[in-house]
């Protein structure tokens, strides 16, 4: 098959990297692959495997994620037999895509807890098919979207750094953030946007007594970096909170770190949740779209309702108290995880949905 997947900006979000991995497993499995993005470059470019056809549609970079002149006329140039449009930007060209590609099956995909644009929606209606990448967000594309059920397949996130099981606790990455064998690492990985609400994060770990032996990792950048760090100072938490940066594989965070917290507004299926389950970490998090299938509720995740504070520091106190109960979550949690989000199966589940899409007798 011909394979047109497009992404506005690789830059480090989740979806990008879902993009990524796609595109990369689809060109192994000898398919001819395209990823097409609006802006050149990007913090993620780098990992997309040389026999992608990686190309963008600005001829240097303006800036402007929407900005994507002659998509659809390059498009129809490639001659894709199928388009998969990642992300709420390329969301909103995918019914203008296949207007202009009638023989074609575009595919939108739901990826996000965010207001849709209008583009965005009225592409859901346009498209041959749509994936939703949690049951959530299924849900609300049949029930806030009128979109028919039939139309919509759910393909959760692939694990994209499956873990090392042989590997050892990453303790010089601990020691060189100050923490000893007996500190408690609490991790968050994520872009810095308003929406992932690391700031929440730093107000709960503001809460936690100062007498016991904890420290709060957030790896990533974005935006809303500044003005976390800002409150962390603001707070005299400088020594417990750490901001580690942008990791292009942040595997080895999760082998050092001890539990997962997650306090984002807005998801529709973490991959920082499947994959700190991957590598056995308990986690506590606010409830968003989809946060219920990143983990078993009450065994090897603990869901807070938004905004509740106190709860989320309820549920915090007996992980950080005991290390058994951290210790009784990760069997469960890895195998979770390597059950519901294997990349090799959700490849898969693309594939057999690609082929079916192409076939003669479902084109109009």
């Amino acid at each position: 098959m011909k394979i047109l997947i497009v992404q506005d900006y690789l830059r480090s979000g989740g979806t990008e990297r879902q993009s990524v991995l796609l595109a990369n497993a689809m060109a192994h499995a000898g398919h001819a692959t395209t990823l097409l993005t609006f802006r050149p470059g990007g913090a993620l470019a780098g990992t997309v495997e040389k026999n992608v056809d990686l190309r963008a549609v600005q001829p240097f970079d303006v800036g402007l994620d929407w900005f994507a002149p002659d998509l659809v006329r390059t498009a129809r140039r490639l001659k894709p037999d199928i388009v998969l449009c990642m992300g709420r930007i390329a969301n909103s060209r995918a019914g203008a895509l296949q207007h202009a590609l009638p023989a074609t099956a575009v595919i939108a995909t739901m990826r996000t807890g965010k207001p849709l644009p209008a583009l965005f929606r009225r592409s859901l209606q346009r498209v041959r098919h749509v994936v939703a990448n949690s049951r959530e967000a299924r849900r609300n594309l049949v029930e806030q979207h009128d979109v028919s059920a039939d139309k919509i397949s759910v393909i959760h996130n692939s694990l994209v750094f499956p873990p090392d099981l042989s590997a050892v606790r990453n303790d010089a990455l601990r020691q060189a953030q100050g923490a000893t064998a007996a500190t408690v690492v609490l991790l968050c990985v994520a872009m810095f946007r308003p929406e992932k609400n690391q700031r929440e994060l730093v107000e709960i770990a503001a809460a936690l007594p100062r007498e016991a032996d904890w420290q709060l990792w957030l790896a990533g950048d974005g935006p809303s970096r500044a003005a976390c760090e800002y409150l962390v100072a603001d707070h005299d938490l400088g020594a417990r909170v750490k901001f580690l940066g942008f990791h292009r594989d942040p595997s080895p965070l999760y082998r050092a770190a001890d539990i997962a917290v997650h306090a984002s507004t807005s998801e529709s299926l973490s991959n920082f949740l499947i994959e700190a389950q991957a590598a056995g970490l308990p986690a506590v998090v606010y409830d968003a779209q989809g946060i219920g299938e990143c983990f078993i509720p009450d065994k090897t995740g603990w869901i807070v309702p938004q905004g509740d504070r106190a709860g989320f520091l309820a549920r915090l106190a007996p992980l950080l108290a005991d290390p058994a109960l951290r210790q009784a979550c990760a069997a469960p949690a890895r195998e979770y995880a390597r059950r519901n989000f294997d990349a090799a199966r959700q490849f898969q589940a693309y594939l057999d949905l690609f082929a079916r899409l192409a076939q003669p007798a479902s084109k109009p």
